[in-house]
């Protein structure tokens, strides 16, 4: 169900939703932040998220909902604002004529939060083997040694999160 869709059955619920709690869950979220700006978007895009629901009188704590689901994007954007951080400070090392123009730094950005995501949704083993693979050059032997895992485990690991990578729904 659309949010335009939420409003227009609920025009009421979903206005007195908003209007008891957006100053406290922006509050909220401003001193767990420390900027207006960020919390000012995260309060909206937590009523977003919220006003996308069936039916709001089902939520009979409209508080710790809201926190709940504030806490979840909180998380999210501060894992972005951090790979952000990591992959501009990264640009810093490079020499000026091999830096890439705003629009390839965008695109960049995007596929490294993507790829963020589909790491994020591995078991931590599986993440910390692909990674070791992918990142550090490890071959199998040598990831099973790191781990302290059996060779076979390496293998299922491996196929586990390349599967997860190439096919993320299954």
């Amino acid at each position: 169900m659309s949010t335009l869709s939420c409003l227009h059955d609920h025009p009421v619920a979903a206005h007195q939703l908003y209007s008891e709690h957006h100053s406290w869950l922006r509050l909220r979220l401003q001193q767990r932040l420390g900027c207006t700006f960020d919390a000012a978007d995260l309060a909206h895009d937590t009523f977003l998220r919220i006003l996308a629901r069936r039916d709001l009188a089902d939520i009979r704590e409209p508080r710790p909902y809201l926190a709940t689901v504030a806490k979840g994007l909180m998380v999210n954007h501060l894992r972005r604002k951090t790979l952000e951080r990591a992959y501009l400070e990264s640009l810093a090392y490079l020499p000026e004529d091999l830096l890439p123009g705003p629009e390839a730094r965008y695109l960049l950005l995007e596929t490294l939060l993507e790829i963020d995501a589909l790491l994020d949704g591995l078991p931590a083993r599986v993440r910390q083997a692909f990674l070791l693979s992918q990142l550090d050059g490890l071959t199998y032997p040598q990831i099973a040694e790191h781990l302290g895992v059996s060779l076979s485990s390496v293998k299922q690991y491996m196929f586990k999160a390349i599967r997860h990578c190439m096919y993320p729904g299954l």
